[in-house]
């Protein structure tokens, strides 16, 4: 019987070579080394990663880099009042497709640095308990409101209008099931997304061409009270125009579950049409993406996923991405985020341990730098919404977790007194 613990999910590792070695050796997997005895080194260092192993750590890799400086530029320009300029800016990495080396969108950074002094003075005020009608909760929104009646006719400052609204109603409302939010703040949430679907509804039109648009249309399903559109329907528009970028995917994959507009047969069946549609892009990697969050917050959706396809399209994404972002965001998923849960549903289990499998082969021949943030984000189930107080602890957190189940898949190795070294052309072992 397996260990139901989510605090016993580093000991599964050891299942895990047990399972692969009841089914053959899996793909991308390596054939166990002849390794000498322990010494009384391994011994001494055992329960400190950091002892024996190496491994280049960016506390701020270069997607963290590329997301700030967009959100700063965006930032920058919405202060110094220079709107055209950010309107244009959006408007032509919007159809450059540009993103950061972990895939988000620059339109949409640029777009969100431009709100963000708006939104953090909501999120501000509302954690120090002010009411509807202080200036903190209203004045910024109203400027952006002003604003846009100079410039009624740009979709770019509109779309940036609408967001903030998005942005507000979700800061009223919080993450807490509707039972646990007082009946004001969700009438105040209520309230911004039927301002910003109202913002949004001329725009869908020419959504057509447009990725953040499109985005924009699909953020104001969470608000929607009549028939906005079908949200498959919206979503398959947004990854066409967009195959490249797997953020789309994977929040078509959350809005497939019946917590929101779909049922678990629609979300096999969406992951299998993206997975075709993208094929050219991702190979089999459109159903993992689809999958890809979907799975670790529902245990009915984990006990159904497909998992050699999901496999499956773990390598073929490596294939088609194999940068380190990549690499961290894969293997965190595997190891970290996908212990959620664990101990509830025992066919979601094996499914469970059977993708955290690949984690090993990730590690080992792909991971040559590790991103703590990454880990650290896995920890929370890659929630957007979570609340870090300290960057520098939430990356420490990330990184201990990181070298933890590192350490742990090299036990074998370590035990036997060898120290593992990550290089861009592999790992290298050598006594400690």
């Amino acid at each position: 019987m397996l260990n139901r613990s989510r605090q016993a999910w580093y000991s599964l590792f050891p299942l895990l070579t047990a399972f692969k070695s009841s089914r053959g050796m899996s793909k991308g997997a390596r054939a166990p080394l002849a390794l000498p005895a322990p010494n009384d080194t391994a011994r001494e260092h055992a329960g400190k990663p950091e002892h024996f192993l190496d491994i280049p750590v960016l506390d701020q890799s270069r997607d963290d880099r590329a997301c700030r400086q967009a959100q700063e530029r965006g930032q920058f320009l919405a202060r110094q009042d220079r709107w055209e300029d950010l309107s244009q800016e959006i408007r032509d990495a919007d159809a450059a497709r540009e993103t950061t080396p972990g895939g988000m969108p620059i339109a949409e950074l640029l777009a969100y640095g431009a709100r963000a002094d708006v939104i953090h003075a909501v999120e501000h005020a509302l954690q120090d308990g002010k009411s509807g009608r202080e200036r903190p909760l209203i004045e910024g929104i109203s400027m952006l409101e002003e604003l846009r009646m100079e410039y009624e006719d740009d979709p770019f400052i509109n779309v940036i209008v609408a967001l903030a609204h998005v942005d507000t109603a979700w800061a009223w409302r919080g993450n807490g099931n509707d039972a646990a939010v007082p009946r004001a703040r969700r009438e105040r949430f209520a309230a911004h997304f039927d301002r910003a679907e109202a913002l949004m509804r001329p725009l869908l039109s020419e959504a057509t061409q447009s990725p953040i648009l499109a985005s924009a249309g699909c953020a104001l399903l969470a608000g929607q009270k009549g028939p906005l559109g079908k949200a498959a329907d919206l979503y398959e528009k947004l990854i066409d125009l967009d195959p490249q970028n797997q953020r789309h995917m994977r929040a078509l994959g959350n809005h497939m579950l019946p917590r929101w507009f779909g049922s678990y047969d629609e979300l096999e069946l969406e992951a299998r049409r993206t997975a075709s549609r993208t094929q050219n892009v991702w190979g089999a990697g459109g159903y993992t993406w689809v999958c890809f969050d979907a799975i670790t917050i529902d245990e009915e959706a984990c006990a159904r996923v497909d998992v050699p396809f999901f496999i499956d399209g773990l390598q073929d994404i490596i294939k088609a991405r194999p940068n380190q972002e990549m690499v961290n965001l894969l293997a965190a998923y595997c190891a970290i985020a996908l212990r959620n849960g664990l101990g509830l549903n025992e066919e979601a289990d094996l499914a469970r341990l059977q993708i955290a499998e690949a984690a090993n082969w990730l590690i080992r021949d792909h991971l040559t730098e590790l991103h703590p943030m990454i880990w650290a984000h896995a920890a929370d189930g890659f929630d957007n919404n979570a609340r870090i107080t300290s960057a520098s602890r939430f990356a420490a957190r990330g990184r201990a977790d990181a070298l933890h189940v590192i350490a742990d898949m090299f036990q074998d190795e370590i035990s036997r007194g060898l120290h593992v070294t990550f290089t861009p052309n592999g790992t290298k072992l050598r006594p400690i």
